[in-house]
């Protein structure tokens, strides 16, 4: 069988996709392919999912079927070896006082009652860098994964490339601060480190180029053409009505970094894609297929149009939408005609080690630390790159003011209110102490506990706000109950089920009329109310206001989550992972 091989992997695409196959099989990890797209020629994408846990997904590009399987594969890896799966997740009291809770040369640090962090974590350098201020405490460290207070700081060991010596990083900093960023899996270890770099190069030159509104130069057509598949199909989405600018957005040589913007006239928006690889070729097919993907020609309306107000397009919220799925707005300056650099057809290639030792000297003469984390627990060279003050998806003071640990402490008492029996002072004592944690109103739930819920339960769409509102019905303030009713009825009747809406029409109609009139009057009105939202539905709603149903549509779940499927999925990955980690 001929053997397919592309510049940056060090491995044909059959030998990687076999190899790959191999050892999920292995470790009964195995992902099914669930989309592919191929929108224009030379443009493929495929989303992957474990076959017993759709969470645990990834998405693959290329510029043919194999390329892109082999793309979508390697992030599915890179997500495995890292636990990146988990990094939002609560793992139950069971896993969090388990021997190692993320690897077994994790180390944990005791936290003290005295303000300030442990000795032994990160470096001098290091802290400076995360808490200039000196105002981190242990307990912000804390990793929702486990959440494990008593144990204290879990920090994993990181190798700092400048002098190769050990520091240890702590999960929460990592979840918080980095994300996906800076992760990848490869045929070697070169390959991978490569691939990671590439990212962070393509991420921060993208943040740099959006909030300071660089005028990029175009790359010569003469230069696209002898890149003749990119050619296509960028040729393709021009005949379709997408009209394209490709940039070279090295900033003058410097980094290895490309830029395609397509237009659509239509709606007048635009989507600025990036990529990056020391191959320029290769960096402008990323750019071009990343355009694509998981997405074909009718998906291109979702987009915002360029924006004449350069502080709005700077503004770290514009940012992250650019992160999570490259909707938010770039400026009308990025097309001027006059560049602020020149076009530079740049080259850091060469063999893969070649290719690390080129990146590795950018981030060198620009100063930065870079740590590096090493994963082969599944048979795949996995790593985690941390490249300080350059890779961060988000500022290091969002450790103390959008922590995810924020609301851990809250877990096992929200967990529990559907069956408690608390006197009602109490039910409206916890109001007061949500609104002193500062806990957002619109906040998901789920999302503040680290649950994995499922979409079909009153769990999945709670927020802090509805939650607040089902305690003051628990606590009989009825006034206070109709104003967080309202409030949930304006902000969730997009996502609310036909039926939950329903309910909460009906609820806000016998709390208006117990507030009104005598309740002994019910049975004057309830035919009507019958008539209008059925009298089950009224009957059940009714003893929520009354207080005789409390925290209605929501079911008790105890420390290990059994009550979830979903979430019991997610741990069924991770207990196979676990057992890998313990080979």
């Amino acid at each position: 069988m001929m053997k397919t091989y592309i510049p940056g992997k060090d491995a044909a695409l059959e030998d990687s996709i076999n190899y790959f196959q191999k050892q999920l099989k292995k470790f009964n990890l195995e992902a099914k392919e669930a989309s592919w797209l191929n929108p224009v020629p030379n443009v493929w994408s495929v989303h992957i999912q474990n076959v017993e846990c759709p969470l645990c997904f990834s998405n693959g590009k290329g510029s043919s079927k194999k390329s892109a399987l082999a793309s979508a594969l390697g992030e599915y890896f890179e997500r495995l070896s890292t636990n990146y799966y988990f990094s939002d997740f609560y793992l139950g009291q069971k896993n969090a006082d388990a021997d190692f809770v993320h690897y077994p040369n994790e180390k944990w640090f005791a936290i003290d009652d005295e303000e300030g962090l442990p000795k032994g974590l990160l470096s001098k350098k290091l802290l400076k860098f995360y808490d200039p201020d000196n105002e981190l405490t242990g307990r912000d460290l804390i990793d929702l994964q486990s959440s494990n207070m008593e144990r204290g700081i879990c920090a994993l060991p990181f190798v700092q490339q400048s002098d190769q010596k050990t520091v240890y990083v702590p999960v929460n900093l990592i979840a918080n601060l980095y994300a996906s960023n800076g992760m990848a899996a490869g045929n070697t270890q070169n390959e991978a480190r490569v691939q990671a770099l590439s990212e962070i190069f393509e991420r921060a030159i993208k943040n740099k180029v959006i909030a300071e509104a660089i005028s990029l130069p175009e790359i010569p057509t003469d230069i696209l053409k002898s890149y003749p598949n990119v050619f296509e199909a960028i040729a393709t989405l021009e005949q379709e009505g997408f009209p394209l600018y490709c940039y070279d957005c090295s900033l003058g040589g410097v980094y290895p970094v490309i830029c395609v913007v397509l237009f659509n006239p239509k709606n007048g928006t635009c989507f600025a894609s990036f990529g990056a690889h020391p191959d320029f070729g290769v960096a402008l097919e990323r750019t071009v297929t990343e355009l694509l993907q998981g997405r074909s020609l009718k998906d291109l309306d979702v987009f915002s149009p360029p924006s004449f107000d350069n502080d709005d397009v700077a503004d770290l919220s514009n940012l992250e939408t650019h992160f999570i799925d490259s909707s938010g707005s770039i400026s009308w300056d990025l097309f001027k005609k006059d560049a602020d650099y020149p076009f530079v057809h740049w080259n850091f290639s060469g063999e893969t080690k070649q290719e690390f030792a080129n990146l590795m000297q950018i981030m060198n003469k620009q100063k930065t630390e870079v740590l590096i984390m090493d994963y082969e627990h599944l048979g795949v060279y996995t790593c985690r790159i941390l490249a300080v003050g350059m890779s961060e998806i988000y500022p290091p003071e969002d450790l103390i003011l959008a922590n995810n640990n924020m609301a851990i402490h809250w877990r096992d008492t929200i967990l529990s209110l559907p069956k408690s029996k608390l006197p009602k002072r109490e039910y409206l004592a916890l109001i007061e102490q949500l609104d002193d944690d500062s806990l957002d109103d619109f906040a998901r739930v789920r999302e503040l506990l680290g649950l994995a819920t499922g979409a079909n339960n009153a769990w999945y769409t709670l927020r802090i706000g509805e939650l607040k509102g089902m305690l003051a019905l628990a606590g009989g303030d009825l006034e206070q109950a109709l104003e967080w009713v309202d409030w949930t009825i304006e902000f969730n009747q997009s996502i609310f089920s036909a039926e939950r809406n329903h309910d909460y029409r009906c609820l806000k109609t016998l709390v208006e009329f117990a507030l009104s009139r005598k309740v002994k009057q019910f049975g004057q009105y309830q035919p009507a109310f019958n008539k209008m939202y059925g009298e089950e539905c009224v009957n059940k709603m009714w003893q929520v206001v009354q207080g005789k149903i409390k925290f209605e549509g929501l079911f008790a779940i105890n420390t290990d989550l059994h009550q979830l499927p979903v979430h019991q999925n997610l741990m069924s990955v991770y207990q196979k992972l676990h057992t890998a980690l313990k080979v």
